[in-house]
Formats: structure tokens, C-alpha cells, sequence
């Protein structure tokens, strides 16, 4: 029987990528959004592809559409194999310039959404013995970087987030637990975060404003060479699936050679993280 993967933030990008190809290589596939209204490239690809793609309203910062969402697919098809949180968002904006608010929504979008969409499948998954909850984060969650320092924070939170589950949860129940970590991303998703700056208020004349234009020109620029830093929302969606499909997965994978080497001093004595889980299980538990 076909595995039942459900999917957040498919309106575009990675998440659009990932439900059509999970669904063409044979996944049973439950692709969610906040806004329905952002399906139609997600139901064009369905049509041109006849993929049998089902998509439900969900909105990561709303516990009540996450419930609802989850009991629909049970009701369904009883089960959840797979949990792939991957909506999320970008935040560009210094410490000093951003308000409660703001600091709260990108913790709530990036941290507590996986948090919420954790909570709500992993019952049904200790009560199947079995499961895979992978988590897209970022090399940001890994390493700090200028002006996203809400985002990396966020990030990094999902980080250990995830290592704390996947020392217990995983050989006491069962479930797997893994971190995707893309690099930079040729999709909606990088021009967004620009669009946000201006959005919130844009470049202001103060201390910052160098440093700032300095970092948003060398991006420009990364982004207009092929020096291998930006992949394409199908080529993360594909090492993604790799690790869906690795009855053996790591706790955290990189998705391109520059991911790597970005990483590295934080990395290179347990890439994949499995080293380190069971060092925290045999000391602990």
C-alpha cells in the first residue's frame, strides 16, 4: 500500500515540487496550504499530470486547522506515514528594528508550526508503531547569519527540537525523526524575503544602512553567478525524498555541496547526526 504523506506549505516552491513528484513516484499525497486560493499551479500540475494529489486547507498558526486537517486525512485513510513541515518564512530585520510583533510571528510561522503539526500526527503515528517526521529547516539553522537573526533563531530552535524528539521517540516508538537543511533557493521564497524588507519598512538611513546594502548586493550577486549556492525547489524536493524513502534516515542532511561546506565546522564530526543521538540516549536514558 502506498505511503500517506502530508505536506505543508504547497502553494509554491519546495512544497509545490515535493507533492508532484511524491505523488508521480507512487506516494499517497495530502498537500496543504493556508490559502486555498494559491492551489491553481499545484491543480494545473495535478490535471497535466493526472497525479492524485488531494489538497486541504491548513494553516500552520491555527491549532484548530491543523486538527482538523489531520483527523480528515485519518478519517480517510487512517493513517499518516509521513509528516513533512516545510511552510515557512523568511525574515530579514536587525534586532533594533523589530518590533514584539514581528519576532513573534516569524518564531510562530517557523518554530511553533512544527511544533503544532508534530503534536497533532504523532499520536497516530505511537499508536501505528511507525512514522517519519522530516523537517525543513535551513543552513540557518545551523549557523547564524546577518540580519536573520529571528529566522536562524527559529531554525535553530527546530533544530533541537528535533534532536530532543529523535532521542526518545524514535527507539522507544518507532518514529523517525529528520532535518533537511537546503542552502540558498532559486524560488519564491528568496524573492520574498526582499519584498518583506520593503514591506516592513524597507532600508532605513541609520548605522545599519551599509552593512545592509552591502548584504543584500552580495546576495543579488550569489544569486546571479553559478557558483553552486542556490539549488532548484526540484532539486531539494529530491533529496527530501531520498530521505522519505531511507528506511535508515539521518537526523539531518544537507541538500548541495555549498550546504556542506557552509556547515562544516558545525558538522563534520557527525554529518548526519546519528552519532550524536545515540550518545544522548546512552547517557541519559
Amino acid at each position: 500500500m502506498s505511503k500517506v504523506v502530508l505536506i505543508t506549505g504547497t502553494s509554491t516552491g519546495v512544497g509545490l515540487s515535493l507533492a508532484v513528484k511524491m505523488a508521480e513516484q507512487g506516494f499517497k499525497v495530502f498537500a496543504t496550504m493556508r490559502n486555498l486560493a494559491k492551489a491553481e499551479k499545484l491543480k494545473q500540475q495535478i490535471i497535466d499530470k493526472n497525479l492524485s494529489i488531494e489538497i486541504l486547507p491548513l494553516d500552520v498558526q491555527d491549532t484548530q486547522s491543523i486538527h482538523d486537517c489531520v483527523e480528515k486525512i485519518i478519517s480517510s485513510v487512517n493513517r499518516i506515514d509521513i509528516l513533512i513541515n516545510n511552510a515557512g518564512a523568511g525574515f530579514i530585520k536587525t534586532t533594533e528594528h523589530a518590533n514584539e510583533e514581528e519576532i513573534n510571528w516569524v518564531t510562530d510561522v517557523n518554530y511553533m508550526g512544527v511544533v503544532r503539526c508534530t503534536k497533532a500526527v504523532l499520536p497516530h503515528m505511537r499508536e501505528a508503531g511507525s512514522g517519519h517526521i522530516i523537517n525543513v529547516t535551513s543552513v540557518g539553522g545551523l549557523v547564524g547569519q546577518p540580519f536573520n537573526e529571528f529566522y536562524c533563531a527559529a531554525k535553530f530552535a527546530v533544530e533541537g527540537y528535533t534532536e530532543s524528539l529523535a532521542t526518545y521517540i524514535q527507539p522507544t516508538f518507532g518514529i523517525h525523526f529528520s532535518l533537511v537543511e537546503p542552502g540558498g533557493i532559486s524560488s519564491e521564497f528568496a524573492n520574498s524575503v526582499l519584498q518583506q524588507i520593503e514591506s516592513t519598512g524597507g532600508m532605513k538611513e541609520d548605522d545599519y544602512l551599509p552593512v545592509l546594502q552591502k548584504y543584500i548586493s552580495n546576495a543579488q550577486s550569489r544569486a546571479a553567478s553559478d557558483e553552486g549556492i542556490y539549488q532548484s525547489s526540484e532539486q531539494v524536493a529530491d533529496v527530501i525524498i531520498s530521505v522519505a524513502k531511507n528506511p535508515q534516515p539521518p537526523i539531518r542532511t544537507r541538500t548541495s555541496d555549498w550546504a556542506e561546506s557552509f556547515t562544516q565546522l558545525k558538522t563534520q564530526a557527525d554529518p548526519t547526526g546519528i552519532e550524536q543521538q545515540k550518545r544522548v540516549a546512552q547517557s541519559i536514558l
